[in-house]
């Protein structure tokens, strides 16, 4: 009787190990999949981030020169860190009233991307500039790749548009230096 038992115990030991086995890979998939989400998650915060940071920074400037558009995207550039900066496009655009109700842009600048064309059209949301007023548009387009590539595979683009108002003056001018 106590032979059985015996085995019945080491029995159980076994069943444990086996069903660990069994579990074990789908467990460390499912990790693996809310870390590869997380930083997903992560990364398209930061890609939020910089579009609301960039226009905000701009629309408290009077004017803003080349020095100054050149710390603006260093600083952008540290808020995506430590995602890569090379697939980061970015536009920062100053928007004016083009008497008729839309938008045309003064001025734009951009990081791995082209500006827009000074006077070009651009449609924005309707009511968002006043009559004779302006608008700062910050775009971003990210290309988000992950960095085990287990679950996410390939290249997710991430994108979003911020618009901020000047805040010390009807519009901010842009200054070569």
């Amino acid at each position: 009787m106590l032979i059985a038992l015996s085995r019945a115990v080491r029995c159980r030991k076994g069943l444990a190990a086996v069903e660990f086995a069994l579990i074990a890979p789908v467990l460390v998939i499912l990790f693996l999949g809310v870390v590869e989400l997380c930083d997903a998650l992560t990364c398209r915060q930061k890609v939020t981030s910089v579009a609301s940071t960039a226009a905000d920074l701009v629309a408290q400037q009077s004017k803003v020169t080349d020095a100054g558009m050149t710390n603006i995207f260093n600083a952008l550039n540290s808020i995506i860190f430590p995602y890569t900066t090379t697939t980061a496009k970015i536009r920062i655009t100053s928007l004016i009233d083009d008497g008729h109700g839309g938008a045309k842009v003064d001025w734009s600048d951009a990081q791995n991307m082209t500006a827009l064309t000074k006077g070009a059209a651009v449609t924005v949301p309707s009511g968002l500039i006043a009559t004779g007023g302006s608008v700062i548009r910050a775009e971003i387009t990210y290309g988000y790749t992950s960095p085990t590539a287990k679950l996410i595979t390939g290249t997710v683009t991430m994108s979003d548009t911020f618009y901020a108002k000047p805040r010390k003056v009807a519009q901010v001018s842009r200054v070569s230096s």
